[in-house]
């Protein structure tokens, strides 16, 4: 037993740090979200459809995002017509949760470590940013494709983008890069 734990000891290693920083983030991440009333919004969300917003109007687009009045969500009005909805999920922090977990995982240096989950989280929620644009803008144009652009491509693409961090992490920053 002794020699497959001192075998498998980097593999542990990961796979506790790992959990245990999802498990403690995404904690404090509910314990957050509890401190929302049931009809509010939390002020990430909020915060990601108003740069959502921001950005498509900095392009010349008539677009809306405003907070429901009876539920927690933000509307979607684009040209005058209703799009769809922006809902907690939308914000990009569990995406950002499973990134932090990994690279601490394969952290080599405190100071690296925290740079680079800083430069990666904002650069998640930028990137985010710009997959709510396009969403928008793809929804208004091509409602059809609604479903396999919300349902499948653009979380591609936003795990995609992740999973290019993660082995630029690896490769360059970790402690198992060569």
């Amino acid at each position: 037993m002794k020699k497959y734990l001192v075998q498998f000891k980097p593999f542990l290693i990961f796979v506790s740090i790992f959990f245990l920083t999802y498990i403690v983030l995404t904690q404090l991440y509910k314990f957050y979200l509890n401190s929302y009333q049931a009809e509010e919004l939390d002020a990430v969300t909020t915060m990601a459809g108003r740069n959502a917003e921001q950005l498509l109007k900095l392009f010349n687009y008539d677009i809306i995002i405003q907070k429901s009045s009876q539920n927690p969500w933000l509307e979607i009005i684009l040209n005058g017509r209703f799009i769809a909805r922006i809902i907690e999920g939308c914000n990009a922090v569990s995406v950002m949760i499973l990134f932090v977990s990994f690279v601490a995982a394969f952290s080599r240096g405190l100071k690296k470590t925290l740079l680079f989950i800083f430069f990666g989280v904002v650069s998640i929620y930028m990137f985010n940013i710009l997959r709510i644009a396009a969403l928008i803008v793809l929804s208004y144009n091509f409602p059809q494709y609604y479903r396999f652009l919300h349902g499948t491509f653009f979380p591609l693409v936003i795990y995609g983008y992740v999973f290019i961090l993660w082995v630029f992490w690896i490769n360059r920053f970790s402690k198992y890069a060569k």
